[in-house]
């Protein structure tokens, strides 16, 4: 059985480690400040990574994929408007909600709505990691595959965008 506050615990206490910052049992939003757009690169990289699960049942449905784009443009631009950033994570959202009898393409379609989220609150980093984890969980069946090799990859990668 997948436990996602038991996910969310350890992947906070990854990312903290990554970071090089304390982990402390809150979540504490000032502590990820500084790496903000970084989390959201990486949010967007998890979140990318599984899109196929959802784009191949729903080709014609680019909800997810926006909110990924979106993502990256904030971090491109610096620009922030909270309206377009609350409409293409919504979008997603709806998208996952509307997904029925496959969870990995809604998990899919969740992680890019959390991505894009990492623009307001860096926090949705983790979110959008945890949802592509368990989107790997789906397709795979395989809990190893997901839990153990999507989150080393999901770390590997998290340490690529982070500078020392």
């Amino acid at each position: 059985m997948i436990r996602p506050a038991a996910m969310l615990y350890d992947v906070r206490k990854a990312v903290s480690e990554v970071l090089d910052k304390p982990f402390t049992e809150r979540m504490d939003h000032q502590v990820f400040r500084p790496y903000q757009k970084e989390l959201a690169l990486w949010a967007a990289d998890c979140a990318e990574r599984v899109l196929p699960y959802f784009e191949d049942l729903h080709p014609d449905d680019d909800r997810p994929r926006k909110a990924i784009l979106e993502c990256r443009e904030w971090v491109r631009t610096g620009v922030f408007h909270m309206a377009v950033i609350r409409r293409v994570s919504l979008s997603a959202h709806a998208a996952a909600k509307e997904v029925k009898g496959n969870d990995a393409a809604c998990f899919a379609a969740h992680a890019a709505g959390q991505a894009v989220g990492t623009a307001h609150v860096n926090t949705h980093a983790l979110g959008s990691s945890i949802y592509a984890i368990r989107a790997v969980i789906a397709y795979t069946g395989d809990i190893d595959e997901g839990l153990v090799k999507e989150r080393e990859w999901q770390l590997e990668r998290l340490r690529t965008y982070v500078k020392h």
